[in-house]
């Protein structure tokens, strides 16, 4: 798969960066953060790419990925969701999760779901899903898609210079980077997921509300 994003960060540039963290902020389950931290460290080991550029690629892909995702939750729902969980990879229990989540904490979920693996790729889709207020929604999308582009693709850019002078760095030290990010994400994830089932099932917080 590395080798593939090198090809074809080397044939399209910028515009591979937007599409495919585009496409995983609709939804569709593609490597968009190993793809702008290849990109990153691309533009860092060989000065063909503007990092300035890599990551306002990727900011564009992210916030314009998850208005589209978010507007196919708004637009088709849950009932949608539950009737295609199979391919999206939501089970009931974790669309309960979803909907308790952006009861809660809506904001906090748009733009710390960005930095994480599994609530990246459905973070926007589920906040339509659930109704969250679009205005509300663009706000910590935009923040979220900006951050996350700028500290992941400067340390990716800050990791190409230093390894500038080793063949085949771009491979691996994008996969070791990737890695940790995604293991981190899948930890995190994991930790908090049988807490948040427990609480959605005990009722100790009613899932039906305004999304903040």
């Amino acid at each position: 798969m590395s080798e593939t994003l090198n090809h074809l960060i080397l044939a399209h540039g910028y515009w591979i960066v937007a599409a495919i963290v585009g496409l995983e902020s609709m939804g569709i389950p593609l490597p968009g953060e190993t793809t702008l931290v290849t990109a990153g460290i691309y533009a860092g080991t060989t000065h063909h790419l503007n990092i300035a550029l890599v990551i306002a690629a990727a900011a564009f892909g992210a916030i314009a990925g998850d208005n589209l995702g978010f507007w196919v939750g708004r637009r088709f729902g849950y009932d949608f969701a539950v009737r295609h969980s199979r391919v999206l990879r939501l089970t009931t229990t974790r669309l309960e999760i979803g909907r308790y989540l952006f009861q809660r904490h809506g904001g906090k979920v748009v733009f710390f779901g960005r930095f994480f693996s599994g609530l990246r790729t459905f973070a926007a889709f589920l906040a339509g899903v659930n109704w969250m207020p679009w205005a509300r929604f663009l706000w910590f999308n935009v923040a979220g898609g900006a951050v996350w582009a700028t500290v992941f693709g400067s340390a990716a850019y800050v990791f190409g210079r230093q390894f500038e002078d080793l063949n085949g760095s771009i491979s691996m030290v994008g996969l070791i980077v990737a890695v940790i990010a995604v293991s981190f994400g899948f930890w995190f994830a994991r930790r908090y997921e049988a807490q948040l089932e427990s609480m959605v099932k005990k009722g100790k917080e009613s899932p039906v509300g305004q999304v903040r």
